[in-house]
């Protein structure tokens, strides 16, 4: 959506920008009483911060079950609030958001399981221990019996990155081949999906480099764009 980010309190005078706080609300009187000062600009992006400290805390004395469910709800309302499109720039598809959607769909799957194997158990608290910070665990140490909640991940991150992309591109000329290059990107995701994420690992690694690089071709990187195209020619 469009909004005026930059904001000036009608009680205090205070100006502030929401794209920073993330509030309506002023941060010097607490009114909420605002008027923007600024040109309407594509803002998709919410403030939301991704914590798992409490859930690791609780490693020691929580099953593994409710340790899924913890680690779930907080995944669920970050990639539930988060956007790529913030005060009208394109963000990156990054790994923070990536590991957080991955972590969702492998905590769904230990929360139903009756019986883990040892590396499943492993990989789960991998992805725990480090989601928050961005780092994911590499495409060799995924279990196969996991290897769907990655697919499935990534392809709804960017079904969703896709989303933001074409609401950031309205207003501006895309060639032919750059809407065609994003429509390919499309069939992509809708074909994982329809597999349930079911795919090799490294497949999913592909459609995210893929992703990067086209968004990185759309905002003037020729090569960057040159070589989306290769990647989403190549996909299987």
């Amino acid at each position: 959506m469009k909004i005026r980010g930059e904001r000036e309190c009608k009680e205090c005078g205070t100006r502030w920008s929401y794209y920073e706080t993330g509030s309506v609300g002023c941060p010097a009187c607490g009114s909420l009483r605002s008027v923007g000062v600024d040109e309407r600009t594509e803002h998709t992006d919410l403030r939301v911060s991704f914590d798992l400290t409490p859930v690791r805390n609780a490693i020691d004395e929580a099953d593994t079950d409710d340790l899924a469910e913890r680690a779930g709800e907080r995944c669920r309302e970050y990639v539930r609030r988060r956007g790529f499109v913030n005060a009208g720039t394109l963000r990156d598809l990054d790994d923070t958001y990536l590991a957080a959607a991955e972590l969702l769909h492998v905590a769904d799957i230990v929360g139903r399981e009756i019986r883990l194997e040892d590396r499943e158990e492993l990989y789960f608290l991998a992805l725990l221990r480090d989601a928050d910070q961005g780092e994911r665990p590499p495409v060799e140490d995924v279990p196969s019996t996991l290897r769907a909640a990655r697919g499935l991940a990534y392809a709804d991150a960017v079904r969703e990155y896709r989303r933001d992309v074409r609401t950031w591109a309205e207003d501006r000329d895309l060639t032919a081949g750059e809407r065609q290059a994003l429509e390919t990107l499309g069939e992509h995701v809708k074909r994982i999906r329809m597999l349930d994420g079911d795919v090799e690992p490294r497949t999913a690694e592909r459609l995210v480099e893929a992703t990067r690089d086209l968004a990185n071709g759309l905002r003037g990187d020729e090569f960057a764009f040159s070589q989306a195209q290769e990647r989403l020619d190549a996909l299987e």
